[in-house]
């Protein structure tokens, strides 16, 4: 049987080698790659079923062009040729930019696939038709990419995970990998040697496994921080003399770090003292890695918990030597060479671009004064974004031209003028990367199209041709594209001589962002004290904040990925669905005692932006007051018509427009 060696593309710390063989009429079967160093010849349980399933299933793909012919919502259309959709598109995109301008015409994408050319190069088009951006970051990490930009120069510099055979202590605060990086819990954290921290308010698979698990309350990161911070002062574990060089501000917080107990921590977060005083003595014993997960700062004061998470690593010097470091996303590719601007098309801007947030998406859609085109592509956002039933609703303006660019026919396809179709990534070459590991991976051709579909990068090309745009930029064929990357990275590699090999880190040894110790903020130091951040409109110090318990019977909803699902990426296929069963929600066993609710019962929770009906699980997998609904469904095949997000309102984390999902509270009840 032919074998060739891929690279997963998905949204996903791991960012796994595949290996690929043939199979019958036209299909391959998708197998982990054994020579990969992540994931060691195994896919995670949603991948080694999607790509076996809905991924080559044609009768789930999109095939053709479609235009719509019934009434937004209802997905009745009728297949057209390429030309003609292209055509038609052009036609009415021009008509929204002559007669509003080209800021009329909204984009909105994040992470469908993470392959570089089919990731970035779309945005040379919308850059070039000056459109209004949704930020895609805004739904999902913006805050901390703000937060730590402003006090560690940047967000996407993280630690070499093959430095922590230098280190004593990981600690794990706010990330789930044992869903969202299975392959690093697995094997990273499973080989280890030193000891795990976790601190998340929810029992994960990787908080039950390590040595020490800090199950907070929800909103109290920034205290806990602090308490943590207290105790290491204790230990004496403050390294004075890097402070003394490399940091701006220490004084300023050395105050209230000095009240911030671990008694005090106790009673603010929930963590017994003894676990805050032990974790700091974890930490101090020696180089210490810190990773804090995407979800962390999905709250009303998302950004003050990173800088305050920020504090550990920066007062105890745990950065810039082997066995040490931070991690929110470690996107290696675009720091050691890969001029990931230049690929998006960043001279093709013409002024300032103009941006929305998710979180605004909605309202926003609503004025028909503000915008008449919208373009959705590698993102559902009538299944993933806030506002579910009144975006759903601003969806349906038949003076909205609606273009959607996919491979399956998701909720978002259904209320689209014209549907393009999009090649998987079993259907081009291309080039992966991690935002975890400093590695890169070829993405390979291994099977042809299914029916008409093509890359996102020749739909945006063929599109720009339609328009009449003839800058290069919007031209430049994917061989060249890649082999531009690889030079940039200087790997010395060909596309067909990195396929054979399927991936190659790019550096040989551990790579250490910090080892200079130089950062990228105005005083070239870590900024505890930051000016930047008074104008973006945070304190000009981190605090130690906490959000108080509910009360008047509300409760606080935590919508993480699950063991199936990390997003909605693979939720029309029919085996994980039958594996995965009903949705659900986790409900702690005196709670569901009070409200008189048994497990597999139904149940209501509602706010102001919704209601929705889940089975109950009868489980104490977080804190008394705080329910757990995992989300990556598809609303079109839920019983109820929608997900989780029916319930996640327009609310904002403390730099305005980022996401506070797991800010949402709900009541709960149960359901006759």
């Amino acid at each position: 049987m032919t074998e060739l060696r891929t690279n997963c593309p998905r949204d996903c710390y791991d960012n796994c080698g595949i290996v690929v063989r043939s199979g019958k009429n036209g299909r391959v079967i998708v197998r982990g790659d054994p020579d990969h160093p992540i994931n060691r010849g195994t896919l995670c349980t949603k991948c080694a079923t999607a790509y076996n399933g809905v991924w080559q299933d044609p009768d789930q793909r999109l095939s053709a062009p479609l235009r719509r012919v019934g009434p937004k919502g209802e997905g009745a259309f009728e297949p057209i040729s390429w030309e003609a959709a292209l055509a038609y598109t052009a036609e009415r995109t021009q008509r929204v930019v002559d007669e509003r301008g080209p800021a009329s015409v909204l984009h909105t994408h994040y992470s469908g696939t993470l392959s570089m050319v089919a990731f970035m190069f779309p945005m040379r088009f919308f850059n070039r038709l000056g459109a209004t951006e949704v930020d895609p970051d805004s739904i999902c990490n913006l805050a901390g990419h703000i937060a730590w930009t402003l006090m560690f120069g940047t967000s996407v510099a993280g630690f070499d995970p093959r430095t922590a055979a230098d280190s004593s202590c990981i600690v794990v605060w706010g990330a789930n990998p044992s869903h969202s990086g299975p392959h690093m819990d697995q094997h990273w954290l499973g080989d280890f040697d030193g000891a795990v921290v976790v601190v998340d308010p929810i029992r994960t698979d990787t908080a039950a496994r390590a040595d020490l698990h800090l199950q907070l309350r929800p909103g109290t990161d920034a205290a806990l921080a602090f308490a943590m911070a207290h105790e290491l002062r204790a230990l004496g574990a403050f390294d004075d003399e890097f402070i003394a060089a490399h940091v701006l501000g220490a004084e300023s917080v050395l105050p209230a770090i000095e009240t911030c107990t671990a008694d005090w921590g106790e009673q603010q977060t929930g963590v017994p003292a003894v676990q805050i005083r032990r974790a700091a003595q974890l930490y101090a014993s020696g180089p210490a890695l810190l990773w804090a997960g995407q979800g962390l700062q999905r709250q009303r004061t998302g950004a003050n918990v990173m800088r305050a998470v920020g504090l550990l690593p920066t007062l105890t010097g745990n950065i810039g030597k082997p066995g040490s470091g931070i991690c929110y996303l470690n996107v290696a590719a675009a720091m050691l060479g890969a001029d990931f601007d230049d690929l998006a098309g960043a001279s093709l801007v013409d002024g300032e671009p103009s941006k929305l947030n998710h979180i605004g998406l909605a309202g926003a859609l609503e004025d028909p004064d503000r915008f008449g085109a919208l373009f959705s592509w590698n993102t559902n956002p009538l299944a993933s974004a806030a506002e579910q039933l009144r975006l759903r609703e601003a969806f349906r303006r038949e003076d909205l031209f609606t273009v959607v660019v996919d491979c399956f026919a998701t909720d978002t396809v259904d209320y689209a003028d014209i549907v393009l179709p999009a090649a998987s990534f079993l259907e081009f070459d291309d080039l992966t990367f991690s935002y975890m590991n400093p590695i890169v991976g070829a993405q390979r051709k291994v099977r042809e199209p299914v029916g008409e579909s093509l890359p996102n990068q020749e739909i945006f090309r063929r599109l720009a041709a339609a328009m009449g745009y003839d800058e290069p930029e919007l031209h430049v064929t994917d061989d060249v594209l890649i082999e531009r990357l690889l030079d940039q990275l200087d790997l010395g590699l060909s596309h067909a001589e990195l396929a054979e090999r399927g991936h190659v880190y790019l550096t040989d040894e551990p790579h250490d962002f910090f080892a200079d110790r130089r950062f990228r903020t105005p005083s070239g130091r870590i900024e505890i004290a930051s000016e930047a951040a008074v104008e973006v409109g945070l304190d000009l110090v981190p605090s130690a904040t906490a959000d108080t318990p509910d009360e008047d019977g509300r409760f606080r909803l935590l919508s993480p990925a699950s063991r199936w699902r990390l997003n909605d990426s693979h939720a029309n296929d029919r085996m994980i669905g039958r594996r995965s069963g009903p949705a659900t929600v986790t409900v702690h066993p005196a709670d569901a005692a009070d409200l008189g609710i048994a497990d597999g019962d139904p149940v209501r929770l509602r706010n102001d932006a919704g209601q929705i009906t889940l089975q109950a699980n009868i489980e104490e997998v977080a804190a008394r007051g705080v329910l757990v609904a995992y989300k990556g469904r598809w609303p079109k095949l839920e019983p109820d018509g929608c997900n989780v997000n029916a319930l996640h309102e327009n609310i904002s984390a403390d730099i305005a427009g980022c996401s506070a999902v797991h800010g949402t509270h709900v009541s709960l009840e149960p359901a006759s």
